[in-house]
């Protein structure tokens, strides 16, 4: 189980890495935009991106859930992690919608908006680490 657990936390941190990352692409892409610049590089960049952060995710959460079946299903931090889980998957949901937008050249937020938007995962990736670690109940 300690190999599954590690291949799990590897997983999870590529997923994170784009998750942190890609709304970063978009911050550099409506400001270049903005500034008359060629901004394909980073359409091509956010598609790609999105795929290896899936495919992370996809990992992630399939080891978590070999996890979860092979330590039970007790405890209420368990419960109150998956709740931020779900909130994760519905964060990289909304990053696929954005790229959508920025693919078909309809990305119309600002630079400003897409750097308080890539704060949002770390709000709810901290309460994951709390209950995974402290299991405050």
């Amino acid at each position: 189980m300690l190999w599954i657990k590690m291949f799990h936390i590897l997983a999870m941190t590529s997923w994170m890495a784009g998750i942190f990352y890609l709304p970063r692409i978009f911050v550099h892409y409506v400001e270049g935009k903005e500034a008359g610049q060629d901004v394909t590089r980073l359409q091509i960049m956010g598609r790609k991106l999105y795929g290896f952060m899936s495919i992370m995710a996809i990992f992630t959460l399939a080891l978590g859930l070999w996890l979860w079946l092979g330590y039970g299903f007790s405890g209420g931090w368990l419960h109150a992690k998956l709740m931020f889980v779900g909130l994760l998957i519905g964060y990289h949901f909304w990053c696929r919608a954005y790229l959508k937008k920025m693919q078909a050249d309809l990305l119309d937020k600002s630079g400003r908006y897409f750097r308080l938007f890539n704060e949002l995962p770390l709000l709810i990736f901290i309460p994951i680490l709390i209950f995974v670690v402290v299991k405050p109940f």
